[in-house]
């Protein structure tokens, strides 16, 4: 129980570090009240965490977690593959 714990706290930790969600809270913060930002972040990423888990108990009692992990990692290809095809082609500012 507790590996799960910490192997999913350490993933989601390190998947947010420095991404937009993060560089926004940080310019929220700095404009308003870092306690009211603070409080909305988190409300938002455990509302999105509750819907992902939703999401995936449901997906996992008529799909296989193979395909799922399958799936995940295609999807995961694709996403970055676009975004480094947008990099390329958006002019250098």
């Amino acid at each position: 129980m507790w590996q799960t714990f910490w192997t999913t706290f350490s993933l989601v930790f390190l998947a947010e570090l420095g991404d937009k969600t993060q560089l926004t809270v940080l310019a929220r913060s700095a404009t308003d009240k870092p306690w009211l930002v603070l409080c909305a972040s988190v409300l938002a990423l455990s509302v999105a965490a509750l819907l992902a888990t939703i999401l995936g108990s449901v997906l996992q009692k008529y799909i296989s977690p193979r395909i799922l992990q399958v799936a995940g990692g295609i999807l995961f290809l694709v996403f970055g593959a676009v975004m480094l095809v947008s990099a390329f082609r958006t002019p250098a500012a």
